[in-house]
């Protein structure tokens, strides 16, 4: 399978890693939650070339993950904002800082400390369940395939079931 097919897979994995897979693409996403919106500040923080920065914007204002909103008429310029969908990607941001930051701080320790607005305490974010509120991980989850999808092989004999 070639890498511009993987969006067609009946995988949400595969799905998602055709606009996110992109090392570039996620660090933009990074930066526009923290309160990075405009060209050129996401160019002097990333350092990449106005072509690819300019492509990785492009493809996620395509897919609906940012929108851009002038803020400069003459010339006209553009800050680039999340859409709902966009916002919907936080979880997945929070816990790749997450990862790396248990993984590879330096002996400075991590770069970025966030907190908590409302209570004021520094926080890590974790994946709980909804309904009773508990953490969850790979040990304590199953998956399985829904009816439509049934003709997925070996999914519920996968990596979560250790």
């Amino acid at each position: 399978m070639k890498w511009d097919e993987i969006g067609q897979m009946q995988c949400s994995v595969a799905r998602s890693s055709a606009v996110l897979g992109d090392r570039w693409t996620l660090l933009i996403l990074s930066d526009v939650f923290l309160g990075v919106r405009r060209f050129e500040d996401f160019q002097k923080r990333l350092n990449l070339s106005r072509t690819t920065l300019a492509s990785r914007l492009q493809l996620l204002e395509r897919h609906d993950v940012l929108f851009r909103e002038p803020y400069q008429n003459n010339p006209v310029r553009y800050e680039y904002r999340l859409t709902a969908k966009g916002r919907d990607l936080f979880p997945v941001i929070t816990t790749i800082l997450n990862w790396g930051d248990k993984y590879y701080a330096d002996v400075a320790g991590v770069p970025i400390v966030r907190t908590h607005k409302t209570c004021g305490h520094d926080i890590q974010p974790q994946l709980v369940c909804p309904d009773c509120g508990e953490p969850v991980n790979e040990r304590n989850m199953t998956a399985r395939a829904r009816a439509p999808f049934a003709n997925i092989p070996d999914v519920e004999r996968g990596p979560f079931q250790r």
